[in-house]
């Protein structure tokens, strides 16, 4: 099958790449020059696990290509797949479709004969409706149908959630396109990876209504952490208590400084709105965003306890820059907000991280970046561990003591215990263990 990709981001490129490896004729196509003429060197503009392989092989195969020309591999295209980006607005939260309607328009005016046209963007419900009526706008010949095919990838395991996902979810309201998209997942088990067809605005939905779920998960955990502390009780038991109950599952119930990444904040906003518009708030998530938010800087409050109760003066080691391990992405991290109110607070700051200081340099231009840990732990007055990274899952604590000016470590992803971090000298604060 002929299938063109429009956006070379990280749902782009994965989706294209992972479409190929199917046995498809996958052409991505970006107006980023430099992106596609890296691609097209064999240099891979983001951090993935496994994904320079993957293009090479498909590449050298003959079933990927990349380019910045839409007109041309739209037109020779069975399917099209809209993989641009929906930050949300600064003004008022909702999810910015101006990508998304910029590339139905370009894609309209390339369309020949039946054409599927594929949101895999992230987008609120009722958006396939208004791309139906771009299109048609845009070339009233074009014989196209819209589906909705949201994705649901983590970053650092994306490569084996689209090989071999929970399920694909595809909407439509046209059953032109079923058979169309049942050959484009053909590659899958049925039994173990199955497609699950409904309606177009059921399908846009459910991708917010996962997201926000599993960031109510995580809020939830953080707010039973910090009773935790208070109580006496050890988060990591009361998580693992609840989550064998097979009605609840272990899966993000990991206690830290608070989710990020490019999809809970922006798709928890993006719901909080729509369900607004629609008059029928959604409370829980109205909540839980407000949430998140204040438990990031309450993270900065923690460390400034761990180091006596002033930050002012201090040098503090960040490891970890990233919202989670195996990525180089650093949206909505909360080591964005711990770090700006470690800075607030006077502290000077030295960080380690390894794939995200390229991108972290830009937005926190004020913290030196050092290539090793023993570089960010000389003569600190604390290390922090932000992001939990498999290399600082393996610290040698005792030779890192004699390093730092003062032997004080901050888990926000209870990696060590407590026992273990307190035999090598150190002052030890972890998230929902009580001391």
């Amino acid at each position: 099958m002929r299938i063109a990709i429009i956006g070379t981001g990280y749902v782009g490129l994965v989706s294209g790449v992972c479409l190929a490896e199917f046995g498809h004729d996958v052409v991505c196509i970006d107006k980023a020059a430099e992106k596609i003429a890296q691609l097209q060197r064999g240099e891979v503009p983001i951090f993935e696990p496994g994904l320079d392989e993957l293009i090479s092989r498909n590449v050298s195969a003959g079933r990927l290509h990349f380019t910045t020309e839409v007109a041309e591999p739209v037109g020779n295209a069975d399917v099209v797949f809209l993989a641009v980006g929906t930050p949300s607005r600064k003004s008022d939260g909702h999810a910015d479709l101006t990508y998304v309607f910029a590339a139905a328009r370009e894609v309209a005016a390339a369309v020949r004969g039946f054409t599927v046209i594929v949101t895999k963007s992230t987008v609120p419900v009722g958006t396939g409706d208004q791309l139906e009526r771009i299109i048609r706008e845009a070339n009233p010949d074009a014989d196209v149908a819209v589906v909705s095919n949201p994705e649901f990838l983590r970053e650092g395991a994306a490569i084996d959630d689209f090989m071999a996902p929970d399920r694909v979810v595809v909407g439509m309201n046209d059953d032109r396109a079923r058979s169309i998209m049942a050959e484009v997942y053909g590659a899958l088990d049925p039994v173990r990876h199955p497609v699950l067809f409904t309606s177009r605005r059921t399908a846009e939905l459910t991708k917010y209504a996962a997201n926000a779920f599993l960031a109510l998960k995580l809020a939830y955990i953080n707010e039973i952490a910090d009773l935790c502390e208070q109580v006496g009780a050890n988060v990591q038991d009361v998580s693992r208590g609840m989550g064998l109950d097979s009605r609840i599952g272990l899966k993000f119930l990991n206690a830290g400084p608070g989710y990020g990444g490019s999809c809970f904040p922006k798709d928890t906003l993006a719901l909080v709105k729509t369900a607004q518009d629609h008059n029928a708030p959604i409370r829980l998530i109205e909540t839980i965003v407000g949430i998140n938010e204040t438990r990031k800087r309450a993270m900065a409050r923690k460390v400034e306890r761990a180091v006596g109760g002033e930050l002012r003066g201090k040098t503090i080691g960040i490891l970890g820059l990233t919202f989670k391990p195996d990525t180089d992405d650093i949206r909505e991290s909360p080591a964005l907000s711990i770090v700006q109110a470690l800075l607030d607070k006077g502290a000077t700051l030295k960080a380690h991280d390894p794939e995200g200081m390229p991108a972290a340099r830009h937005v926190m231009p004020e913290l030196s970046y050092h290539d090793d840990v023993d570089a960010v732990a000389a003569e600190a007055d604390a290390l922090v561990i932000i992001t939990e990274w498999k290399q600082f899952r393996s610290l040698d604590l005792a030779r890192l003591k004699n390093m730092m000016k003062s032997p004080v470590l901050v888990d926000l992803r209870n990696i060590y215990t407590p026992s273990e971090a307190r035999k090598h000298g150190f002052v030890y604060e972890s998230v929902g263990r009580a001391e």
